[in-house]
Order: C-alpha cells, then structure tokens, then sequence
C-alpha cells in the first residue's frame, strides 16, 4: 500500500528519487501512465496489468470503451529504477503532468502519483473543503 507524501526534485535528466519506502513494491517492475487532474500514476506491473486486463473485458464496440483503451496503453511506459533508486520519467509524461523541478509523489492506495508541486498543493487545499463529507459518503465516519 502506498501513502504519505514525499517533495523530491526532479534532475534535468528528469530523474527523482523514488522513495524508499516505495521501493519495494516497485522492484519487480513498474509502469508510469497519464492520470486524471494532469498528474501520472506509477503502478507496480502486476497492479497495471490486472488494470489492463479490466479495461480490455469492456466491449470494444463502445467508443468511451475504445477511447480508455487507448488513453491507457498509448501513455505507458514500462520502467525501473536505477541501482540509487532514481526513475526516469518519459519526457512526453513530463510534459502531460506540466512536471518542471518541484514534485509532489503521493502514495494513493495502490499506485503513486507524481505531481508538480505547486498544481499538488493547489487541488489538495480545494480537497480539504470537501474531505469530511467525502469521508462520511464513503465510510459512513
């Protein structure tokens, strides 16, 4: 499981370091794709794959199907880290996410996403607002 949040910077090789205590459950391969709100989501492999395969059970024959299908596949990237723990970012993803030298990497349950800061910062404070009666539809607390 992924959580907390970490503020590494990316190098003008767009490189971070990924942290530790992501690591492992990255180590057996991971794959970074386009998320939601301009931000890339970071899978394990195993995780991607069971995500792909979802997305594969839905008709074909529906466009929003086809289109998910695509968006998914045409932006991934398989990766790994390098023996200091860094992970290379695809300029085309950093580009998406609008990823310059700040980042936000937030561990979400089972994927990591990788943000700029400064947009991070920003949706997370209009979050805060709604967080109580998100956490009261969902887990009826």
């Amino acid at each position: 499981m992924f959580l907390n949040t970490y503020n590494p910077k990316l190098d003008a090789k767009g490189r971070f370091f990924l942290p530790a205590k992501f690591r492992d459950e990255l180590a057996e391969g991971l794959v970074i794709t386009m998320q939601q709100e301009r931000c890339l989501a970071i899978y394990p492999k195993a995780v991607f794959e069971r995500k792909a395969m979802e997305a594969l059970q839905a008709p074909g024959t529906v466009a929003r199907n086809r289109a998910i299908q695509r968006m998914l596949a045409s932006s991934a990237s398989d990766e790994t880290t390098d023996s200091q723990g860094r992970l290379t970012i695809p300029p085309k993803l950093r580009e998406y996410a609008s990823l310059d030298t700040e980042l936000a990497v937030v561990g979400a349950i089972d994927r990591v996403e990788v943000w700029d800061k400064a947009a991070w910062d920003s949706y997370s404070a209009e979050q805060e607002a709604t967080f109580a009666d998100i956490n009261e539809d969902i887990f009826g607390l």
